[in-house]
């Protein structure tokens, strides 16, 4: 009964976000056939800047939406999920939504046990949002946490999808209470061999290396990916490509 509410529920917000906003996605770099339809494993949303961000279930087929309802599994931190309203929304965006604390402690632990065969873990790398000034709520930079290396650790085969988000905060900011509709949201997606990505960076160092290096590489695409105002996504496919024709550009379909 779960597994129907919640496929009902992101069906109701995907049909909600292709109604009120443009939404505009292309993969990047080499990924396989039928993208969708690959073994994902984890999906790491880059650029978190708002609580709207379940706008982005516009984006997949609805097939991918199912499975994120059979075998999801999303990390919230308890304070969004112990909001009135706010949380009772979260905890209908997959099958399993664990909340945590932001500490590497038992929360956490438990989001990395829940790893099993056929789930798929959906985080957002930063771990806070950004706010307009750039910076999170405290007023540090934003920087990726190690918490998905610990992921990737765990994780033995198929893909990481990685979704550059073009940010939200001319959608809504924090602390905006309603949002602006028929805005252009942006993604840039891109399919990563887990095996061959751990491999790559693990090689013969440690754990803790291991994890800095999965930091530097995630700000690093981060950075380097994400969809700006001077890459813009028109009905025809890419305008002006800044910064992404080195790794190639495709138009983004709905189609499997």
């Amino acid at each position: 009964m779960r597994v129907y509410l919640t496929f009902f529920f992101l069906l109701l917000v995907k049909g909600f976000s292709r109604l009120f906003w443009r939404l505009r996605s292309v993969w990047i770099g080499e990924h396989p056939p039928r993208p969708w339809r690959q073994d994902i494993r984890i999906c790491a949303i880059l650029h978190h800047t708002s609580l709207y961000e379940p706008i982005f279930a516009g984006v997949p087929p609805v097939r991918f939406l199912m499975r994120i309802a059979r075998h999801g599994v999303v990390p919230i931190a308890e304070k969004t999920l112990n909001r009135p309203f706010v949380g009772s929304f979260f905890k209908l965006v997959a099958k399993n939504v664990v909340p945590i604390t932001r500490k590497r402690d038992e929360t956490w632990r438990q989001v990395v046990r829940q790893t099993g065969p056929h789930s798929m873990i959906i985080i957002l790398p930063e771990g806070r949002m950004k706010r307009r000034n750039g910076r999170d709520s405290e007023g540090k930079p934003m920087t990726v946490r190690g918490g998905i290396a610990d992921l990737l650790m765990n994780v033995q085969d198929g893909y990481m999808l990685i979704a550059y988000s073009g940010g939200l905060h001319h959608v809504q900011a924090p602390g905006e209470r309603l949002p602006r509709l028929f805005k252009t949201v942006r993604m840039n997606l891109e399919l990563v061999d887990i095996r061959a990505y751990r491999e790559r960076l693990l090689g013969d160092v440690g754990e803790e290396v291991f994890r800095r290096a999965v930091v530097a590489d995630m700000e690093s695409r981060r950075d380097r990916f994400c969809p700006t105002e001077e890459t813009i996504i028109g009905r025809d496919g890419p305008v002006r490509p800044t910064g992404l024709e080195e790794i190639g550009l495709r138009r983004e379909s709905d189609r499997e």
